[in-house]
């Protein structure tokens, strides 16, 4: 018999998506499984395949004394206390097919309003071209502005309602339900809850958080701001697409 270990401690997370109904989660799993392996392909045809979230909250922290000399075979010793100077909210779209850091769109907030403006100005860079996006759930990734902004750049001129009330517009699966479909020019796919693993711009997100943020010491958020936009341009210059393995679930019993 084995020996039970409480101070052991693994966290495990029950998420109703994946249980009621399972074709739920399997369904949007492969899906978004098959938009990454197929994402060269639409690239050589002259189509985008974005994987795009929000890095909310990144500090400008000032170390408040340097940084000891470094000594070869030791740890780096970086000053523990620190001055604020404010955050900044980055929207990253990274390309899946080449493994750029495309238009990333740098704000102190992350609204509604911005993500649309970030949308438009990643898309202006191609305008008649397909793009797909992956993304969560959020609610601003569904919204009423992000609705109108795609039905304008698809030249769709069906009734869209009214929010709250009636149509397309009235609630977030109506409006989630818009813009993932399939025959739209600029569509988005879903990662299920509780899934950002599946969201391949958060492997980019780890890069630049171990690259840069962890040890660069900011003065103000412009300094931190002209950082991270330097470090997209150096990345972009050697960037290469993630080898995405992962086929997907499994539908036979």
């Amino acid at each position: 018999m084995r020996e039970i270990h409480p101070h052991l401690i693994r966290y495990w997370l029950h998420s109703s998506e994946k249980t009621d109904p399972p074709e739920t989660f399997a369904e949007k799993v492969n899906e978004i499984c098959t938009v990454y392996h197929e994402a060269e392909t639409v690239h050589e045809n002259g189509g985008h395949t974005i994987s795009v979230d929000e890095m909310t909250g990144i500090q400008a922290l000032e170390h408040k004394y340097p940084d000891k000399p470094v000594i070869p075979g030791k740890a780096a010793h970086m000053e523990f206390e620190y001055i604020r100077h404010g955050t900044v909210s980055l929207i990253g779209f990274f390309d899946v097919a080449t493994g750029r850091m495309e238009k990333p769109y740098l704000n102190s907030t992350r609204t509604e309003k911005d993500f649309v403006e970030a949308i438009r100005a990643l898309i202006e860079t191609d305008p008649e071209t397909p793009w797909t996006f992956v993304c969560d759930g959020l609610n601003i990734h569904k919204s009423e502005s992000l609705v109108r902004f795609v039905a304008g750049q698809c030249g769709l001129s069906e009734d869209l309602g009214s929010k709250g009330r009636s149509g397309i517009l009235k609630n977030q699966e109506s409006r989630a339900e818009f813009l993932h479909h399939k025959d739209h020019r600029i569509r988005i796919v879903y990662t299920p809850k509780h899934c950002s693993w599946m969201n391949q711009i958060e492997i980019w997100f780890g890069i630049i958080n171990r690259r840069l943020l962890k040890r660069k010491s900011y003065r103000s958020i412009e300094e931190l701001k002209a950082s991270i936009l330097r470090f997209v341009e150096q990345y972009n210059v050697m960037a290469k697409p993630f080898k995405w393995t992962y086929k997907g679930v499994s539908l036979t019993v």
